[in-house]
């Protein structure tokens, strides 16, 4: 891919909502899986009442709507101002409580695990039903819409166009046979999380453009204890949480 076309793909620009000033990606095509669109606001005649605490709205008592929900709340039940990075605000806004304790939560992966997978770790590949892996570089893309596989060969692979992924463990607790799969995209919800298993690879499936069927690809970490193991089982983790994040994002 050219430096032009990256560039184009991962620039930005500045745009102001009812909500606040927001940072969206330039081209819409181009914005990230994690991100959740603003909320319509529940129309003001529809609101009388605090939908938290049920108080009534008059001169003293202002009605606030939440910039997660879209509901209206007074402002004892929606006073918090917290960053709200899946809608790309530029400052924290305004939302309830219950949303502010989600997006509080969502910060520690934009604070560390998306780091994490944009810097990338150095996994063993196999594609399809190739018995000889490829050491190579996996990392997400800026603009956090692919994975970047990086070795003699190159490969970009869509988030939309995965349809499952499979975290490889080791270490279940007895009476636990596989491992859990989370599904990013499609299917149904994601099995708990085993115990103490500790990530040895990743396994996930997609479509390429213009296949009719889908491709199996699996990562490996190395088997030796060094940095570069680490760092592949810090990815895998961070990776981990990106994909439930991706499955809850459906049903926001």
């Amino acid at each position: 891919m050219s430096s032009e076309v990256a560039a184009r793909r991962d620039a930005k620009k500045l745009v102001r909502s009812p909500s606040g000033l927001r940072m969206v990606p330039e081209h819409r095509a181009f914005g990230s899986p994690f991100g959740l669109e603003e909320p319509q606001w529940v129309p003001d005649k529809e609101c009388p009442r605090c939908m938290q605490c049920d108080a009534k709205f008059d001169f003293l008592t202002r009605k606030h709507h939440c910039r997660r929900c879209g509901k209206c709340f007074c402002d004892k039940c929606c006073g918090q101002k917290v960053a709200l990075r899946r809608m790309c605000f530029v400052d924290p806004v305004r939302q309830c409580a219950e949303c502010a304790l989600v997006s509080h939560k969502e910060a520690e992966f934009y604070d560390k695990q998306l780091k994490v997978l944009l810097s990338g770790a150095t996994f063993l590949v196999t594609f399809g039903n190739s018995e000889k892996p490829e050491t190579m570089v996996c990392r997400l893309s800026n603009n956090q819409r692919y994975l970047i596989l990086d070795g003699d060969s190159r490969h970009e692979i869509e988030i939309a166009r995965i349809s499952t992924v499979q975290i490889l463990t080791e270490g279940f607790p007895p009476g636990e046979k596989d491992p859990p799969t989370y599904t990013s995209l499609l299917g149904s919800q994601p099995a708990s999380e085993g115990g103490n298993a500790r990530a040895t690879g990743m396994s996930l499936q997609y479509a390429a453009p213009g296949a009719e069927s889908v491709t199996q690809l699996k990562l490996r970490a190395a088997e030796d204890a060094n940095a570069s193991r680490r760092q592949a089982t810090a990815w895998l983790a961070a990776m981990h949480k990106a994909t439930k994040l991706l499955y809850e994002s459906r049903d926001q």
